[in-house]
């Protein structure tokens, strides 16, 4: 671990040294921007991100205007101390033109990106959250929220309709009713405070652990 005073902001002379901003549930990369001595402490300060502006010479708060926060999860700096990495969690798009990553145009000639097959998942979780909170009128979702039954209901539901499809070996319909039993698990998750990181804990806990026969 390396002290905080440590990172090398003066090393080519402009007291700045980059910052990539990766989605810490996804790994996705989000944007890059610039860090001074004074944007660094802030970010550690309030928990979110906060970067030097160059155009402007001035500090700015990833969010401030926008309402699209970056709540910071970790930081970790490279080798040389001269580069940083941010894991956050995105409120809203990290793009200022409303993508949901300054990493959206592919270049002519080039194999695009891959996306993290985990992304849909991660955006699934955060829209249940939204609506968990702030239930929209007629939202099937907050109904699931507003009835116990319902919820357990479904999910004994998508699990038989999965096994059904599995054995009579429809991998199609394996697949859309495992995205559904999913889907209705996250809500049940969600229900008890829980998400896909309780659930990733869990299995990392059981990666490597001695097999129960």
């Amino acid at each position: 671990m390396i002290a905080a005073d440590a990172i090398d902001f003066d090393k080519d002379g402009t007291g700045l040294v980059p910052a990539v901003v990766q989605d810490a549930a996804t790994g996705e990369i989000l944007m890059l921007a610039w860090m001074n001595r004074a944007s660094f402490a802030e970010t550690l300060r309030t928990g979110l991100a906060t970067f030097w502006s160059r155009s402007r010479n001035a500090l700015w708060q990833k969010g401030a205007t926008s309402g699209h926060f970056l709540k910071v999860k970790g930081i970790a700096t490279d080798c040389d101390a001269d580069a940083l990495v941010i894991q956050a969690t995105p409120v809203g798009p990290a793009c200022h033109t409303g993508a949901r990553t300054c990493f959206h145009e592919p270049v002519e000639g080039a194999p695009p990106l891959m996306r993290s097959p985990l992304a849909p998942l991660a955006e699934l979780e955060r829209t249940l959250e939204a609506r968990r909170v702030n239930p929209p009128e007629g939202s099937y979702v907050a109904k699931l929220f507003a009835d116990e039954t319902k919820r357990h209901k479904k999910v004994g539901e998508e699990a038989t309709e999965l096994v059904i499809a599995s054995l009579q070996n429809r991998p199609d319909e394996v697949a859309s009713e495992a995205a559904d039993l999913v889907f209705h698990a996250l809500v049940l998750l969600k229900a008890h405070g829980l998400g896909l990181e309780d659930v990733a804990k869990v299995l990392e806990g059981r990666v490597g652990a001695p097999r129960r026969e």
